[in-house]
């Protein structure tokens, strides 16, 4: 009797650990003190867009001419094509992902995955009324985009982007700025 117990309990160790860290893989918050765009809309934001800055990470490390394709996919996820040329490698990179709303689905609070269960926070934070140029914050702040409908952007729109980055106590000497030459 006393091994039926054991053996019952362990098993529902192992069943709430495993919830715990396929819960974890899916959750994703808005970081604390972050606002992210409201009234947003997600079929204007479809289409390609051009990396001008980021905060380098291994996925990304010596990439040029940087782009996010959005599309949207029958069931409502976003599918997400990231393309880039990797000039130590000579060659151009692509990665598969897809995309959906943490919460309701007129802000801009996503979560994006490349890797299967695992999902990380995409924050669109501004966003011009155009649709033109946006300001994503990752999940935390080691993660920071600057999109663009051009392969450059404005340089009043890229000091209000740069001002509520550093607001939001990102270390600006950390952005890489996207070249676009190919």
């Amino acid at each position: 009797m006393k091994r039926k117990n054991v053996l019952l309990t362990a098993a529902v160790i192992v069943i709430a650990g495993v919830t715990g860290f396929v819960y974890s893989c899916k959750s994703v918050k808005v970081p604390e003190g972050i606002t992210v765009v409201k009234d947003f809309k997600i079929e204007p934001y479809m289409g390609t867009w051009y990396e001008i800055a980021r905060f380098d990470f291994k996925h990304e490390k010596d990439l040029s001419n940087v782009t996010a394709t959005y599309s949207l996919n029958e069931n409502g996820t976003v599918k997400v094509v990231n393309r880039g040329y990797n000039y130590v490698k000579d060659k151009w990179e692509q990665a598969n992902g897809k995309a959906t709303f943490v919460d309701k689905t007129n802000e801009g609070a996503l979560k994006v995955s490349f890797f299967g269960p695992f999902y990380a926070g995409y924050n669109v934070v501004l966003m011009q009324p155009d649709y033109e140029n946006a300001l994503i914050f990752g999940e935390t702040k080691d993660y920071i985009w600057i999109l663009s409908r051009n392969k450059t952007i404005p340089n009043n729109v890229k000091e209000k982007f740069l001002k509520e980055a550093e607001n939001a106590g990102y270390d600006l000497s950390r952005l890489v700025w996207t070249k676009h030459d190919k």
